[in-house]
Formats: C-alpha cells, structure tokens, sequence
C-alpha cells in the first residue's frame, strides 16, 4: 500500500501540468483510500515529509532573498532553475502552509499635478541649466521612493553649476512645506547669489506664492 501512496505523492508534486490528474482521481485509480493517503503523508520521519521540510526551507530563502515580493509562480521557477523537479501547485501549498505571502508596493501616484487656475511662471532659465559660478541657479523636483510603509517622498535643491545636491527633504507627504523644507537647507547651508533662479516643473508644490 505504501509504495502506491508514494506513486500518487510523487506523481501529484512533480507534475507541472495544470490538466494533471487530482489526488482524489489517482487514489480511485490505483484503488486506496484518499483518507488513507493523506494519513499515510502525515506521518513523522517519512522521506515526503523530510523532503518538504527540506523544500519549506529553500522556500523561505528565496522568498527573502527577493524582499518578501515572489509569489508561488516565481519561486516555483527559482526552485526549477535550482534544480528541483516540484509541481507549481505543491508550492503554493506548501507556501500557504508557511504564511508566505508576496506583499506588494501601493499603486503609482502622480506626483506632478498643476492647480486650478495656476500662475503663469516664466522660464529665466530658457533651457540653459549652466552656471558660471555656485548659487546662480537651481533647479528641484519631488520624488516617490515606494517603501512596504507606503510612498516616501524626497525634494530636492540642485545648483546647475556643479549638479550637486545643496538641499533636500523628506517626508510621508507631498505639500508645499516639502519643497519649502527643501529650498530652506539650501539657503542655510550654501551661499546663493541675490538673483538666484529657483527652475521647477509646474506642479502645484512649486507654483505657490512666496512672502
């Protein structure tokens, strides 16, 4: 009886094909018991019992190795370039039995979006991102950084002169006082020329009105 379980065992995990016979089906073929089996599976020490634990532990590493972010279909296709002959679906199952989900990035958000009625700024820069000297002019922009915490957002203060970043900031969200934080640690820490020109995009962080 043991070695018919063993065929449906190995049959049922080292099969890929989506269209291949269930457990149920292969125990009515071969004439045993699907309780019987499933008793006969659960039994400690049996080599299919070490071999999954074996395979859990392979599973868990490439899980982590790829930041938590592989579902079963990728880790089944890790485990197969590794040299492992193992059915997608004892994978999943087997990733189910271990709390491995992939967690996944929140959507893409726009980060640019002009105001209603935005003002109608004029480009001193005329397409000339050159300096002569530092703190003539600059140029910034907002970034998102996704974290598994949500979307980080970094500004920054660059000086065309040398392309270095003279200021920056961080934070959870995206209004004006990001870009004001940014444009502050630039002021504080770098000398800038009295007709200093700020060059940005039209968003609605950057077309604020200034005291």
């Amino acid at each position: 009886m043991t070695h018919k379980y063993e065929f449906i065992d190995a049959e049922y995990e080292h099969n890929t094909d989506a269209e291949a016979p269930t457990i149920t089906l292969m125990c009515r073929w071969l004439a045993v018991s699907r309780s019987g089996y499933y008793e006969w599976r659960i039994r400690p020490a049996s080599a299919t019992a070490q071999r999954r634990e074996q395979l859990k532990i392979k599973m868990r590493v490439l899980f982590d190795r790829f930041e938590q972010t592989y579902g079963y279909r990728r880790i089944h296709a890790e485990l197969v370039r590794g040299g492992e002959q193992i059915g997608l679906e004892l994978v999943r199952r087997l990733m189910r039995e271990l709390g491995l989900y992939p967690c996944q990035p929140r959507p893409y958000k726009a980060t640019t979006q002009r105001g209603e009625d935005p003002p109608q700024a004029p480009d001193l820069l005329e397409r000339d991102f050159t300096a002569d000297a530092p703190g003539q002019k600059l140029v910034g922009d907002i970034t998102y950084i996704p974290t598994w915490a949500g979307w980080l957002y970094l500004a920054t203060v660059i000086d065309c002169f040398n392309r270095e970043v003279i200021g920056y900031a961080m934070a959870g969200h995206m209004r004006a006082e990001l870009v004001l934080d940014a444009l502050a640690m630039a002021a504080r820490n770098h000398t800038l020329a009295e007709d200093c020109i700020f060059h940005s995009d039209h968003g609605s962080q950057y077309a604020m009105p200034l005291s």
